[in-house]
């Protein structure tokens, strides 16, 4: 039995709604060039203000996906 092998990388997704849409946006862009993507942790949590109200969110994940194996 093989175990898995994943690779990290971090990504910053960005949305003017919502922490979960950031998190959805990051995601899908990144599932559009990258497969077999597994998990991820939210490391990072900002937020854009434009005139004292929230411009947009900013959450910063660690995504795994795991290697192909040969």
């Amino acid at each position: 039995m093989s175990g898995h092998v994943y690779k990290v990388v971090e990504l910053v997704g960005s949305s003017p709604d919502t922490i979960e849409a950031a998190i959805a946006s990051a995601l899908s862009r990144a599932s559009d060039s990258v497969h077999a993507i597994r998990w991820f942790e939210v490391v990072n949590t900002r937020g854009h203000v434009v005139n004292g109200q929230v411009g947009h969110y900013q959450v910063t994940l660690k995504v795994g996906f795991t290697i192909d194996e040969t």
